[in-house]
């Protein structure tokens, strides 16, 4: 046996501990088990430790991170259900079924808890643009995440996009979905009840995603397609069978507890509903509906096949949840019982093959403090390369940093995802800084999403970059008038038995845990995507957020793009910018150099706070953050974002001493605001009462960026550059 668990992951010391605790050698489901729940992707063994310096309380937080989704209180008796998570691994290997079942499984963590899916976005990261596989990684991504949300009916309504060589082995497919549910609806995943009986509901068990959970746990070789075979197989028709019928049962009082059987299959779920419920479970594997002939014991509890879910209801229940699935042509089977022995009691034709305390798997699960340290070449990271640049001819630059990847509209990729289904989005994707969605029943309140990441700073600095995505993230969702309450994450990086990936963590652990503290963002779950590797090459430290926010009235909102003719064109915030991680930089030298800037916390929530009540009050039209790219780039954007591709005349002779650094450079807490010339005079007003610095850069209109004293350029020549399609489609 032992050379079949280390087959599987675990390691020698594991397998020592293993013989040392049951006094005896594990039977080969028992492998499989230990396999499925000690390992990374499932125990969490590097990062757990870590992860509890996460804020994870408040006056919202309802449910925070432990079980399937995190739950918010947005008010109204309304509650709002969110998660994000990876496919990154299974995404690499098989583009379309891996992006496919990472939107199925996310959107089972939301229906598990009783929430409706209402919109999902997504956080997307693939190699250099002329990598040979970028274009078919694109593609296939980008329509297994279509296929999964326009046929269950939940639309997509937002997300990000970025290319970078960090990626060429080991692409990055984060994905987020947010559900609205009563605020006193909310189920759980747990098994609390002995004599409780256990069903298995949702398609048959094959022998799809065996050992999905232990191949995203482990780095990639050259060899990264022989492990299709791990890829999950979805079916979003009867994913949407089964949501339906899940929240029927609920609304029926049917249902004591429920889990989504994801990574690790029956064995996750099993487990964590009674270690969850302090209570064991007797299981006859023979009862798991399958549809592979031949299957072992080991084969039913790792399968990873998808829209099934393990539920929990109370003695005389059985047959009305029966009867239920059989009116929605759902498989129903009767596989268990919940014990108080705290044991796993597991049988398969008759044969006991499981019999192992609970706690042992979950709560007792190895943990981890990993050595680290700093990145030997961290000093050379931060030291900035020589620029040659003195602004004499910046509108060469302008345009070519418009033909960078990031500039480019990300509408070819939109289009192909159904965005308007159950009407409750207010705009469409890529119009604001944030999507912005009703509260349906609830009306004229709604949440505002928004997801971010940037590797680059915090490659640099992983500690201010996690700090600065949680700032980004809150003032975009301040930019469409909402204000951050709740947070989820998905934390990408290499191997953690690296020293310097480990120290990269930490640190950015640290940071985003910083910012949520500052700004009252409780994080309520989220996930860890270690091992993102291949061939010895690890992507740099990417973590990601998802971020909510509460818009008193969804009518009341900004949009990114110019609105007006002859509205003042505003600064808000300083003035202040540096090269250092810059797109600028990165676009000029091809190179991640400097020390980034951190947000100042209360100078931020000014900013944030100033906006909130302008938007409220309808007095800017249109909001936009200055983030990759500076100034110039931002303005760009809200030219192509124009419903009628207004252009500017604007003055930026207060950048003439150092142009390229105060018009490229980047820094945060900057936005730039339109206002009718009325209006100017109340927003400059509010934003010295808040110290939030006013600087009135020019007029929309005509058809030129007219950038005095510097270059103009033509409307038609920047939107051409934005229409150019992202590559790979």
């Amino acid at each position: 046996m032992k050379d079949l668990a280390l087959a599987q992951g675990i390691s020698e010391k594991e397998w020592e501990d293993i013989l040392e605790v049951l006094g005896r050698d594990p039977s080969e489901a028992e492998v499989a088990v230990f396999a499925a729940m000690w390992n990374e992707h499932v125990s969490y063994k590097s990062s757990r430790l870590h992860l509890k310096k996460f804020p994870t309380t408040g006056q919202r937080v309802i449910v925070g991170p432990g079980e399937n989704a995190g739950v918010l209180d947005v008010g109204g008796g309304w509650a709002a259900c969110f998660k994000m998570e990876s496919h990154n691994h299974p995404s690499y290997i098989e583009p379309f079924q891996g992006a496919a079942t990472g939107v199925g499984g996310i959107l089972r963590d939301i229906f598990t808890m009783g929430a409706r899916p209402i919109a999902g976005l997504n956080s997307l990261r693939f190699g250099s643009p002329d990598h040979p596989r970028t274009g078919y990684l694109v593609n296939g991504v980008v329509s297994g995440i279509a296929y999964y949300g326009n046929c269950i009916g939940v639309p997509t309504v937002g997300g990000e996009l970025h290319y970078d060589p960090t990626y060429d082995g080991n692409i990055l497919v984060n994905v987020f979905t947010i559900g609205v549910q009563r605020a006193d609806s909310v189920f759980y995943g747990s098994a609390s009840v002995p004599g409780s009986v256990v069903i298995y509901i949702g398609s048959a068990t094959g022998r799809d995603g065996i050992h999905g959970a232990s191949m995203a746990s482990h780095a990639f070789e050259e060899d990264a397609d022989q492990k299709r075979p791990t890829v999950q197989v979805g079916d979003s028709f009867a994913e949407k069978v089964l949501l339906e019928a899940c929240l029927e049962l609920m609304d029926r009082g049917l249902i004591l507890g429920i889990q989504d059987m994801g990574a690790a299959g029956l064995t996750c779920s099993t487990f964590e509903m009674a270690a969850r419920g302090g209570t064991g479970m007797e299981v006859d594997l023979s009862k798991v509906p399958m549809r592979a002939t031949g299957m072992t014991a080991a084969e039913v509890l790792l399968s990873e096949s998808q829209e099934r879910m393990l539920l929990v209801t109370s003695p005389g229940s059985e047959l009305a949840v029966l009867g239920l699935l059989e009116n929605w042509d759902l498989w129903g089977a009767i596989v268990g019982r919940v014990t108080d022995t705290g044991r796993m009691e597991m049988t398969f034709d008759g044969e006991k093959v499981v019999d192992l305390d609970v706690l042992l798997l979950t709560d007792k699960a190895p943990l981890y403090d990993r050595p680290r340290s700093e990145p030997e070449d961290l000093a050379q990271r931060r030291t900035l390369p020589p620029i040659e640049a003195d602004g004499k001819e910046l509108w060469e630059d302008f345009l070519a940093l418009l033909d960078d990847p990031e500039f480019r509209s990300k509408r070819p990729i939109f289009q192909q995802y159904d965005h308007m289904v159950q009407v409750g989005s207010v705009i469409r994707p890529g119009e604001a800084d944030a999507a912005v969605l009703r509260i349906p029943e609830d009306p004229p309140r709604g949440l505002a999403v928004v997801s971010d990441g940037n590797a680059p700073m915090t490659w640099l600095d992983p500690r201010i970059g996690g700090f600065n995505i949680v700032a980004e993230s809150v003032l975009n969702l301040a930019c469409v008038g909402a204000r951050a309450v709740g947070l989820t994450d998905c934390l990408n990086f290499g191997n953690p038995e690296r020293p310097e990936v480990m120290w990269e963590f930490v640190e950015a652990v640290e940071g985003i845990a910083e910012a949520c503290r500052a700004f009252d963002t409780p994080v309520t779950g989220g996930n860890v995507s270690f091992y993102n590797e291949t061939a010895g090459s690890s992507i740099r430290p990417t973590p990601v957020v998802g971020v909510v926010g509460v818009i008193d009235d969804v009518d009341r909102i900004a949009r990114a793009g110019f609105q007006n003719q002859g509205d003042d064109v505003v600064l808000l915030g300083q003035t202040e910018a540096w090269l250092d991680g810059s797109l600028y930089l990165r676009s000029k030298t091809g190179e991640i150099r400097g020390q980034p800037i951190k947000a100042e916390v209360n100078a931020h929530a000014a900013l944030c706070d100033l906006l909130i009540g302008a938007v409220g009050e309808k007095l800017v039209n249109s909001a936009h953050d200055v983030s990759d790219g500076g100034i110039l780039f931002a303005l760009a954007e809200c030219i192509v974002s124009s419903p009628a591709l207004h252009g500017a005349v604007l003055d930026l002779s207060w950048a003439s001493d150092d142009p390229v650094s105060r018009l490229f450079g980047e820094a945060p807490s900057k936005v730039l605001v339109t206002v009718s010339p009325d209006g100017a005079k109340r927003l400059e007003g509010m934003a010295r009462a808040l110290d939030v610095p006013y600087l009135r850069l020019g007029t929309v209109g005509g058809r030129d960026m007219r950038v005095d004293p510097f270059f103009t350029v033509p409307v038609e020549s920047i939107a051409a550059r934005h229409t150019t399609p992202p590559p790979g489609m």
